[in-house]
């Protein structure tokens, strides 16, 4: 698993990497404005209305598909993906043809505050941007079908071209129409299918159009699915809500969430995505295989890698997140409201780094053994708080409120779902994982005070940026260092490995 995870989290890496670049090019060249806002909302929109579908479709679509497989067959098991993905499309016309006879009240409920042209932009953008559902719920079962095949390498490639796309309509859109930054984004979505159809063919999966409701196989399928469908459906409300209530705010506020937000989930698509990613299948014949023993070790060890290597991220992005909004967004039409309204939500979307990472590995853990109902559950509540607190803390933090908010109630249902879980499968031996985790707090505080005086040192001698980078640097060297010394397993394992493909590659030269 190590190795495959490793693998996938270096494409993920270039994945995330032109991802990133994607939200440099949007504040580049519109900043935290209005078209930025209206923009954002119009692709929030088909994904609050569908994307709970194809997550709660594709969580559920793999321990199915593992069981068909295992009782029938690979016949059986791909006639059942087929008819799952008919369904999907027929769903995805139903839901386009509703969202364009009701849009401009969709966008009023998603964005309260939005008015005159920024509304109607708005409008505009979502009616085209409601096409890319056709291709959004086919990608999620598709892209579980490959890894299911052990064929992780295509869907974690996707990225890629999705997000250079995006960036040429960005920079199109500039210099000509608004509306190419929609128009871009539905190419994208839609060059995503197409990528991993190839891959799916070499599998041997030939597809059959017809439709068959009264598949016992896809009854079962919506029996797991939709705890899951409405836990996530349950997220979006928060989606909903955070965004909603930024509407009014400030101008601008939309667009500053949604890039402190995206250097969070770019630390989430980097480090946890991956771990998340192989685990899951993994662990799924675990538990059909009634392997516990497995179950525990493997997610004990991924909670302990998402620590060391989140920890000090956090801590890095709470110190220095100004500086670090400045160094990356700080340019173009990026201009000093904008750095402040992010920098502040960053800060708090910091907070809850480690509670969004382990949330999502403990989520798959019930997944595996058929359970979506407990994170159901956990999520309706977290949810229920974080709305409350949104209502609270935006009055007295503003935007940053939100995402503390968000960060709270993110920790909150981690450690939820972590006593549910020992409730379900007994004891989990976290004795190693709190003595891990109390090592890498230690290992991160110390090196936060290092990286900071470093930054405090040469702020006076280089450039701002140059201080910081090289502030952090030095921290990380610190921080690694650290806790290299401090024999924990995880590491020392991740080391070996590294030294082992080392040893290969110089005797593959020789």
């Amino acid at each position: 698993m190590k190795k495959t995870a490793i693998i996938i989290m270096i494409i993920t890496i270039f994945s995330k990497v032109f991802g990133f670049f994607r939200e440099l090019v949007l504040s580049y060249f519109y900043g935290a404005s209005a078209t930025s806002d209206a923009y954002l909302i119009s692709l929030t929109i088909p994904a609050v209305i569908f994307s709970f579908i194809g997550a709660g479709l594709s969580t559920g679509f793999i321990p199915m598909f593992s069981q068909i497989r295992e009782k029938h067959g690979e016949n059986e098991a791909n006639k059942f993906t087929s008819n799952l993905v008919n369904i999907l499309i027929l769903v995805s016309t139903i839901l386009v043809v509703i969202g364009l006879i009701f849009t401009e009240p969709i966008v009023k409920l998603f964005a309260s505050g939005f008015k005159g042209e920024t509304l109607a932009m708005a409008i505009r953008f979502t009616k085209l941007s409601l096409v890319g559902m056709y291709f959004t719920g086919t990608t999620y079962i598709y892209s579980a079908y490959l890894q299911l095949n052990n064929r992780f390498l295509t869907p974690a490639l996707i990225g890629i071209p999705y997000n250079i796309i995006i960036m040429i309509a960005i920079a199109i859109s500039a210099n000509s129409d608004p509306l190419f930054l929609i128009l871009g984004s539905v190419i994208a979505t839609a060059s995503q299918l197409f990528i991993l159809l190839p891959s799916i063919k070499k599998t041997g999966y030939r597809h059959n159009f017809t439709i068959n409701f009264k598949d016992e196989h896809l009854k079962n399928l919506m029996i797991i699915a939709l705890p899951v469908i409405i836990g996530v459906s349950v997220n979006q409300i928060n989606t909903l809500v955070d965004r909603t209530i930024a509407s009014g705010l400030v101008v601008g506020g939309i667009s500053a969430l949604n890039y402190a937000n995206r250097l969070n989930g770019f630390v989430q698509g980097l480090i946890v995505a991956p771990v998340a990613t192989v685990l899951y299948p993994s662990i799924s014949k675990m538990a059909a295989n009634d392997n516990i023993k497995g179950l525990k070790s493997a997610i004990n060890e991924s909670m302990n890698s998402i620590s060391i290597l989140i920890m000090p991220i956090t801590v890095g992005a709470m110190i220095f997140a100004e500086p670090i909004i400045k160094l990356l967004f700080g340019r173009g039409a990026f201009d000093s409201n904008a750095i402040i309204l992010t920098t502040s939500a960053l800060l708090f979307y910091s907070i809850g780094m480690i509670g969004f990472g382990l949330r999502d590995i403990l989520s798959r853990a019930f997944y595996s053994q058929q359970d979506t109902k407990t994170p159901m559950i956990n999520s309706s509540i977290a949810v229920v708080m974080n709305i409350v607190l949104n209502i609270v803390l935006s009055r007295y933090l503003g935007i940053g409120g939100l995402a503390l908010a968000t960060s709270i109630s993110a920790l909150f249902s981690t450690g939820l779902l972590l006593l549910n879980l020992r409730r379900k499968i007994g004891p989990l031996g976290l004795k190693k994982t709190v003595i891990t985790f109390s090592k890498v707090i230690v290992a991160s505080l110390i090196m936060g005070i290092i990286a900071w005086l470093v930054y405090r040192v040469f702020i006076v001698r280089v450039v701002e940026e140059v201080a910081l980078i090289i502030a952090i640097v030095i921290g990380a060297l610190v921080y690694f260092g650290i806790i290299f010394k401090l024999k924990i397993d995880e590491v020392d394992s991740m080391t070996n490995l590294i030294r082992t493909r080392l040893k290969k590659m110089i005797n593959r030269r020789d």
